[in-house]
């Protein structure tokens, strides 16, 4: 893997994503505008212009509405990450009674070096069994690195160390931050639909109000503008696990560690399909979108990871086999089947 050149890559790609954002943002101030404008013309058949600051409230409403949706989701993380990795049922590591969290700690001290940040705190999902881990939090004073009991159980040293450099560098790059600031702005976009359908709701003999015209335009643009967000927000998150693949490389200077967690992962993921159809998910759904590896059944283009196979096709520069779950820090990684 080229990581230098697959990181500037990712880079470009997410700006330009960010951009189509804000012009989706903007697309949907002058959709509600507009909507508004012709329903007004409608409702007032001998039109005689529009009231004054007509068209400064409406977009005054639109962006409170952004704002106000992208503050309630931000407000989740007020804590900091600590807060959010107790929320989804995390502790902190245990260093002097557990040999396995004593080389988890061994290991971020050893990133932390090498990637020149402040240590985040270390802590453990002990009632998660799957391969899995998160990063939160605003900046470096409040950072965490959270790792499941199935990733101490099941992963060598390089692989835990692969592992840990793809969630350093969602700190290193301020992922986190660039997460929830998306998912508070598509929290806004489905207020603006939000609004429109309460608009068009009638009362209890099921009677509309005249509200309903204008709430029907709304809705519309509102739920165009909502999907929009959706689909940016998670090409956002997709190039940015790809940019995190490329530094863990970078960090590790070394495909075997984090590739080999990948390949577990899928592994784990065929065995766990196998035997019940699906993989059961523990975690709490505001972590979800920062996982590792995501389990979340969503449609293709709002998944915020990309799929396992074209991870690992990425780091190796080829297909590779899946991997059984099983620690072996002595067995080489065999190419001996393809996806």
């Amino acid at each position: 893997m080229r990581f230098f050149e697959a990181q500037e890559q990712a880079r470009a790609q997410t700006l330009r994503l960010l951009l189509l954002f804000a012009l989706a943002v903007l697309a949907l101030v002058l959709a509600v505008n507009g909507a508004l404008a012709l329903t007004w013309r409608l409702v007032w058949p001998g039109w005689i212009g529009y009231p004054a600051y007509f068209f400064s409230v409406n977009t005054g409403v639109t962006l409170l509405f952004v704002l106000g949706g992208w503050w309630l989701e931000t407000s989740v993380l007020e804590g900091g990450g600590q807060a959010l990795a107790r929320q989804a049922g995390a502790r902190e590591a245990w260093p002097a009674s557990r040999e396995a969290e004593q080389r988890l700690c061994n290991i971020v001290h050893e990133l932390a070096i090498a990637a020149s940040m402040r240590p985040p705190q270390a802590m453990v999902l002990p009632r998660e069994d799957s391969i899995n881990a998160f990063a939160a939090g605003w900046d470096e004073d409040d950072a965490i690195v959270a790792v499941t009991q199935g990733a101490l159980d099941r992963l060598s040293r390089d692989e835990l160390q692969g592992l840990l450099a793809h969630e350093f560098s969602h700190l290193r790059e301020g992922d986190t931050r660039l997460n929830m600031r998306l998912a508070g702005m598509v929290c806004g976009l489905e207020m603006i639909f939000n609004l429109g359908r309460s608009m068009c709701e009638g009362d209890e003999y099921g009677r509309r109000s005249f509200l309903a015209l204008p709430g029907f335009a709304i809705m519309a643009t509102g739920f165009l503008g909502w999907l929009a967000g959706r689909a940016l927000k998670a090409a956002v998150s997709r190039q940015r696990e790809f940019l995190a693949d490329a530094r863990a490389v970078q960090f590790t200077r070394s495909k075997e560690g984090l590739g080999g967690v990948l390949r577990k992962a899928a592994g784990e993921r065929a065995s766990a399909a196998r035997q019940h159809g699906s993989m059961a998910n523990h975690l709490h759904p505001a972590v979800h979108h920062m996982l590792l590896v995501s389990d979340a059944t969503e449609t293709r283009w709002f998944e915020s990871h990309p799929p396992l196979a074209e991870r690992i096709r990425r780091i190796y520069g080829r297909p590779m086999p899946m991997l059984s779950a099983q620690r072996d820090d002595h067995a080489p990684t065999r190419p001996d089947a393809l996806f």
